[in-house]
């Protein structure tokens, strides 16, 4: 282990704090944490980590960079019995026990960060419901019903400012279009998606956010759906550019309308183990972001907020928790004394 002495004769610059924006390459020696670092460019990864106590078929997730929260879902495969309202929560190295939902279901969205977010929706034991809570990083608190009952729904943004689209509407289970906005105390209706979906790929922000992929819409094929792609800007929903691999079920998405990513979920005949890059123009696939642990996914790392790395893939239980690592400039540290 280098110590200080030891690297000072070899011109490396001595600093009380790292620099603000280094240069691929450029290594320095930090005195107040004593730590030798160096930025170095990284390529795009996923790895595996810790398993989920139970499985959460069809669960909801919420979570950032910063940790994950994963609620509701089956407790087998193929869901929907029996349903459950247990909650953990991950901080990046293992997942523990929380507080449990407020009612049993699949098949809803989360959205927000590991510290606050909300639960919308999801499929009850009567069917689509339309019960919120939100997350506050300790515990559930309920919120005003959705004016719609749904599942397989999609939703961004954070706890005062969150978006929810598509899903699976009523007693039927109508694929609708339909989009809602939260201010943090009441839902108001926005203009409906061009193509309606469940299980859509969705990130962003409530006036800047792109869906992806899905399925379920009457006479429009899986396959020609799950490649469909929408942006939001606020007010209204315009086409995108097609996805490169379509995803009918689960894609997961995290990032920001013009920097995100996408990635797991499946279509016939299976499951998708391409990750995609979105520039806010078009996708593309990322060179070696190939998904450990590939299908739905019941976390996406949700998209509210960037960077994108770390994002969560998580699908529960025995298929564990996948990590993606963002290509491009990363501090790292080489040593410490």
């Amino acid at each position: 282990m280098a110590t200080y002495s030891e690297i000072k004769g070899n011109n490396i610059p001595i600093r009380s704090a790292d620099p603000t924006n280094p240069l691929v390459g450029e290594i320095w020696y930090n005195t107040t944490t004593r730590v030798l670092k160096g930025l170095i460019s990284q390529s795009a990864a996923w790895s595996t980590g810790p398993n989920t106590s139970r499985t959460f078929n069809s669960g909801s997730g919420l979570g950032n960079y910063d940790g994950a929260v994963i609620f509701q879902g089956a407790s087998g495969s193929p869901a929907p019995n029996p349903v459950s309202n247990q909650t953990e929560e991950y901080t990046g190295s293992a997942w523990t026990s929380a507080p449990s939902y407020p009612f049993s279901g699949r098949d809803g969205a989360g959205t927000g960060v590991a510290t606050s977010g909300l639960g919308i929706c999801g499929h009850g034991p009567s069917g689509p419901s339309t019960t919120c809570n939100e997350w506050t990083g300790s515990s559930w608190t309920g919120i005003p019903a959705n004016p719609t009952p749904l599942r397989s729904n999609t939703a961004i943004g954070i706890e005062t400012a969150a978006l929810n689209f598509g899903g699976g509407e009523g007693a039927g289970e109508t694929t609708v279009g339909k989009t809602q906005e939260y201010n943090g105390s009441s839902w108001s209706d926005s203009n409906a998606m061009n193509t309606g979906r469940k299980n859509a790929g969705g990130t962003g922000t409530q006036t800047a956010a792109v869906a992806a992929g899905g399925g379920g819409y009457p006479g429009v094929p899986e396959p020609t759906q799950g490649a469909l792609a929408e942006e939001y800007n606020g007010t209204c929903w315009s086409n995108s550019n097609n996805v490169v691999n379509p995803r009918n079920s689960e894609a997961g998405m995290t990032g920001v309308q013009t920097d995100s990513i996408l990635y797991g979920g499946s279509s016939p005949p299976g499951p998708i183990t391409a990750t995609e890059a979105y520039n806010g123009t078009c996708f593309s696939n990322i060179s070696g972001a190939t998904i450990p642990n590939p299908g739905g996914g019941y976390i996406q790392g949700n998209g509210s907020t960037s960077p994108l790395s770390p994002a969560y893939h998580v699908r529960g239980g025995p298929n564990g928790t996948a990590t993606f690592t963002a290509p491009g400039p990363a501090t790292v540290t080489i040593t410490s004394s």
